[in-house]
């Protein structure tokens, strides 16, 4: 509720701001109309880039409405069908992700990884912590499509490669997410992967099966059993709301008569490294040339299009 009220708060003195802001701009329109002065000029073209600046940050805000939006996410990356190639693409979107948080001051945890055969990542569950966290991220949820000259083919051959990306809400409050201790099913066994000597010796990883929904989350990023078991509930309680959301969703949309997609084979965006570059988001239309800066983290005006475009309805371009 404290969190609640000083958002509350932060939107009303924005609102006011914004309405001081108008006063201030139609004073000076008046004045400037009646004198014509070149000084009053120069000030209502100041006052009218604040005003616009501070709408701009309005309309941002109200982009983010869904009640989980404020929290932070867990986002997972599994590789698709490839083989090697797909396990290396799930491991550069890692990176782009990583470095997409960085430039917006969070932090990210890894959770659970499971390394490719060779090289890559198999399928990696990360917490991306900050505020608006799950809000932007939810805007990647879904398929992604690399198109490139793979650097594991000897015979230097393009190759298609997917990976998908799944993102929840952190969920903490027990009284969200109901779970009988006896629907669970608690494994432990030995940390793997990347790590070195921080890689426990003992079973201190722990896997938790959801035995009526059969949603299954495991944890070996902490030293401790203890803390990967508080982890792995913490990620169970996110997926388990997830489901629920979904399950309302799905029914609603079945009283509707609409038609949903299937996710996998329907990506949501393409990144195409040959023969040209260009990384294009199907839902909104937005296209980004530089397919570089994209994998260095530039990914925002493909999040800002398409929760413009789940907030109106209407296709970006």
């Amino acid at each position: 509720m404290l969190q609640e009220a000083a958002q509350l708060k932060e939107d009303v003195n924005l609102y006011h701001q914004m309405e001081q802001d108008f006063e201030n701009v139609s004073l000076l329109l008046e004045l400037y109309g009646e004198s014509g002065d070149a000084g009053l000029g120069s000030e209502l073209e100041d006052e009218s880039k604040k005003l616009s600046a501070a709408l701009d940050r309005w309309e941002q805000q109200n982009l983010y409405s869904g009640p989980y939006d404020r929290r932070n996410a867990l986002i997972s990356l599994h590789a698709g069908a490839g083989g090697t190639e797909a396990q290396d693409w799930v491991e550069m979107l890692f990176r782009m992700y990583g470095r997409w948080a960085q430039e917006h001051n969070y932090k990210v945890d890894v959770l659970d990884l499971l390394p490719g055969d060779e090289a890559g990542i198999k399928s990696i569950t990360s917490l991306i912590a900050g505020p608006m966290a799950y809000g932007h991220l939810k805007a990647e949820r879904g398929v992604h499509r690399l198109v490139r000259i793979s650097p594991f083919d000897a015979s230097g051959r393009r190759h298609t490669s997917f990976a998908s990306v799944d993102v929840i809400p952190e969920v903490e409050d027990d009284a969200e997410v109901e779970i009988d201790p006896e629907d669970l099913r608690v494994d432990t066994f030995r940390a793997s992967g990347h790590g070195g000597q921080h890689i426990n010796k003992t079973d201190s990883a722990v896997r938790i099966t959801h035995l009526p929904t059969n949603t299954v989350v495991q944890c070996q990023s902490e030293r401790s059993q203890l803390s990967n078991r508080l982890w792995a509930m913490k990620m169970l309680r996110s997926r388990l709301y997830e489901l629920k959301v979904r399950e309302q969703e799905e029914k609603m949309s079945r009283l509707r008569g609409e038609q949903r997609e299937i996710a996998w084979g329907n990506q949501i965006r393409s990144y195409t490294f040959e023969p040209y570059t260009l990384v294009k988001d199907h839902r909104t239309g937005v296209e980004i040339g530089n397919v570089q800066a994209v994998m260095d983290g530039a990914i925002d005006p493909f999040i800002e299009a398409y929760l413009r475009h789940t907030h109106t309805g209407a296709r970006v371009r």
